[in-house]
């Protein structure tokens, strides 16, 4: 059982990255590094676009922040100047750190798609698979989002351990509600799910100090829409690719314990 879940997730995780890498790099890329411009003073027009550099994988596994925590305090350094955060140089390194980055998060979630199916005594098959993943999307990205939309380089935005704490907060609770409501489905369990979708929200995500910025607002607007929608099929290829994997390596399992 335990080979037959790890196969499959690694199938899953493998050719999710692989399409939401190629989907970074065309639609959520060119915005991070067009900001990224903006936040260093090198463009005051959108000009620099479309350069060929990778997206961070933050917007799309955690749509959070974009990687940039400009909440939080930067440690300094001798002189008085402060420390930049390490990253990988412009081109292929980046790329490449992006979809190894991508590539660990698809195959955990697998992994956790993949648990969750079990524990709810469901089939692993392309359908239920899709169906969980769809929640998953739901947990982590959308429910998320509502209170901390996708932030690129050069917004403001909340201390990262608030951040990181109401996001974990809000896709636990998004998840028990969806299980309580869709699983469950008793009275009592789809009014306790209905408190626990809507709780994270009323307590309110971290505030944001909002200050002018040289960032077209258009951008932001696109980036938030695309890095969700990337997560959507991220999530909707985890679970089909799941649930053929796990069906596939099942009708190896018979031939193998013959031999």
């Amino acid at each position: 059982m335990m080979i037959r879940l790890v196969s499959a997730a690694l199938v899953a995780g493998f050719l999710a990255a692989v399409v939401a890498t190629g989907l970074q790099l065309a639609l959520t890329s060119p915005l991070i590094i067009a900001a990224e411009r903006y936040e260093s003073g090198e463009a005051t027009a959108p000009a620099a676009l479309w350069m060929p550099r990778g997206a961070s994988p933050a917007s799309l596994l955690v749509p959070v922040h974009s990687g940039h925590d400009h909440g939080g305090k930067t440690d300094g350094v001798e002189g008085g100047e402060v420390a930049p955060a390490w990253q990988p140089g412009p081109g292929l390194p980046r790329m490449v750190f992006t979809a190894l980055a991508t590539l660990v998060g698809g195959v955990g979630y697998a992994l956790l798609l993949g648990a969750a199916l079990i524990a709810c005594g469901r089939e692993p098959s392309p359908e239920t698979g899709l169906r969980f993943a769809i929640a998953g999307f739901l947990a982590v990205a959308l429910a998320p989002s509502l209170g901390l939309p996708p932030e690129l380089p050069g917004m403001e935005a909340a201390p990262l351990a608030e951040r990181q704490f109401w996001w974990i907060m809000t896709a636990a609770a998004t998840a028990m509600g969806l299980y309580l409501i869709a699983i469950r489905r008793s009275s009592i369990a789809i009014a306790g799910g209905i408190v626990l979708l809507v709780a994270p929200h009323l307590a309110g995500a971290p505030e944001t100090s909002h200050t002018a910025s040289a960032l077209p607002p258009g951008y932001a607007a696109q980036f938030a829409a695309r890095s969700l929608g990337i997560a959507f099929v991220f999530w909707a290829v985890i679970g089909l690719a799941f649930g053929w994997a796990w069906n596939s390596v099942g009708r190896k399992s018979p031939a193998t314990s013959h031999a």
